[in-house]
């Protein structure tokens, strides 16, 4: 009998397109770790928020996976920074899918701290055991968003109340896990360490002669690649600016793939424009090629058609896109933040620096680009640590455990609201 788990994942559907608003690396981590626990006897079904009358109310995604899409709040795409006032909702909507289903889940993995709301108050009507991944903490991203964090007040001590009702929570890092015992006073014996994954099926070595002729670059270029979110955090001004500070020899180009939009145009995203305009005021507007989104089939070519591969936010989680890069064997610059200090090895498969420091950025870039023996065997490097350590099948494997180690007990028998109609 296939063990059934409920995930809760409200703003990130594993659905939706990586790379548009408010969709990244917590969408892809809900998709892969649904996958391949499905291919370790698992059933899940996954309960996210519904943004349009189009979608079916149950999507039978992949076999033993379905997404139940909950009403809560306007059937319209809202900023998760928006969403908290509809969590109550969602959860009397969920509990009543439960119930008239009549299923019985051995476990609730709950992903970011609404879900976490939801998954405590599901724990208290059917007596069902919850995990949490909180993807990032509210207090961390306090430290550096300061009065630009939109998310309600009552976020941190809402996670502390979290921290305190779950029968367990995953530290993507040892940085996560830090953060945990410091800012959240979280039991170490309550935290286990599952860092996030990469797809070998969608992410290897390709070619760059075959690379770069799919996404039109000239061999002898030198190029280098900034992938994710178009938001402030994530640095790509950092990235930008640093092409300043390169010798005038160096011919580079900077990838910029990502944004809200098909076609990249300033008169639709604040973020575009200022970074073109800082583009412009480091004399490198010919250089930055902002890309739009692309879809997940074509990232193996960006990844391995770059020199190497660059991400410098103020702070990180976790971050799935330098895996994806290692896995194409594209040497990593990345902030010495997070789970990049964790994923990334400074010296042997790329490169670690500050986070707002485009002149050491510069530097690490020149010598790289400069020194095509080392990038040679950071690539080899690349490709063998990341398939060691960062297969999404390992990791299932690893939260498997953790699954193993809490005892699901008897659902009450709670009659459904009459006023609470089912996603």
């Amino acid at each position: 009998m296939k063990k059934r788990i409920a995930f809760i994942s409200e703003h990130a559907s594993p659905l939706a397109s990586p790379g548009s608003i408010d969709s990244g690396g917590q969408n892809i981590y809900v998709a892969e770790l649904a996958r391949h626990l499905v291919n370790l006897g698992y059933s899940i079904d996954i309960f996210t928020r519904a943004e349009s009358r189009e979608q079916p109310a149950i999507v039978y995604w992949q076999p033993n996976i379905r997404v139940i899409h909950v009403n809560a709040g306007p059937l319209r795409v809202l900023p998760k920074e928006d969403l908290y006032e509809f969590m109550p909702r969602f959860t009397r909507n969920t509990a009543a899918f439960i119930l008239n289903e009549r299923i019985h889940y051995d476990l609730i993995h709950a992903h970011f701290w609404m879900s976490g709301m939801v998954a405590c108050e599901l724990k208290q009507i059917f007596n069902i055991p919850f995990v949490i991944t909180f993807h990032a903490l509210g207090y961390v991203r306090k430290l550096y968003q300061k009065e630009n964090d939109r998310f309600p007040a009552c976020r941190i001590d809402v996670e502390k109340a979290i921290v305190a009702q779950a029968d367990c929570i995953i530290a993507e890092c040892s940085q996560d896990e830090e953060d945990l015992i410091n800012y959240y006073a979280a039991p170490k014996s309550k935290i286990c360490v599952v860092p996030c994954g990469f797809s070998k099926e969608e992410f290897y070595p390709v070619s760059k002669a075959e690379a770069r002729q799919k996404i039109g670059i000239g061999l002898d270029e030198k190029v280098i690649l900034q992938l994710g979110r178009m938001v402030p955090r994530k640095g790509i001004d950092n990235v930008i600016k640093a092409l300043g500070y390169l010798n005038g020899t160096d011919k580079v180009k900077l990838l910029v793939v990502g944004g809200d939009t098909q076609l990249p145009d300033p008169t639709l995203s604040k973020e575009l424009a200022r970074l073109m305009n800082i583009a412009k005021d480091a004399g490198r507007s010919e250089s930055v090629i902002f890309t739009g989104p692309k879809g997940r089939s074509d990232l193996k070519y960006y990844y391995s058609a770059a020199d190497i591969f660059i991400t410098t936010p103020w702070y990180e989680p976790f971050g799935i896109t330098p895996l994806e890069a290692m896995a194409c064997g594209t040497p990593v610059i990345g902030s010495n933040v997070g789970g990049i200090k964790y994923s990334v090895a400074d010296g042997e498969t790329g490169f670690l620096v500050p986070s707002n420091e485009p002149t050491a950025l510069a530097h690490k870039i020149s010598m790289l680009l400069n020194s095509p023996d080392l990038l040679e065997t950071m690539s080899k490097q690349a490709i063998s640590r990341v398939n060691l350590l960062f297969t999404w099948n390992r990791v299932a494997t690893e939260m498997a455990h953790v699954y193993d180690t809490l005892k699901a007990v008897p659902v009450h028998s709670v009659a459904p609201r009459k006023e609470t109609k089912a996603a």
